[in-house]
């Protein structure tokens, strides 16, 4: 797909591109948090989208186990009554 994507007008391979092989630059919502709370509900709403979705950890810029305790934190908060 490659060669003849570019002479089409495609997309073609885009990996190449230095631009795309900088680091992305990640927020920060869990500087200086070790303890994730699911009673905190003005913590949590910054990983909930106003439809009540959990925002992906490539959004978020969470490590993959802090967004495991995220998505626990926030499942529990919405047995509880927490979150809607």
């Amino acid at each position: 797909m490659g060669r003849m994507a570019k002479e089409r007008g495609g997309r073609g391979n885009r990996r190449n591109n230095r631009e795309d092989m900088a680091p992305r630059k990640r927020s920060r919502f869990l500087e200086g948090v070790t303890n994730i709370d699911s009673r905190d509900y003005d913590f949590l709403r910054k990983f909930v989208t106003e439809h009540g979705k959990i925002i992906p950890a490539r959004l978020t810029g969470a490590t993959a186990k802090q967004q495991r305790q995220i998505k626990r934190a926030i499942r529990s908060a919405r047995t509880i009554g927490v979150l809607a």
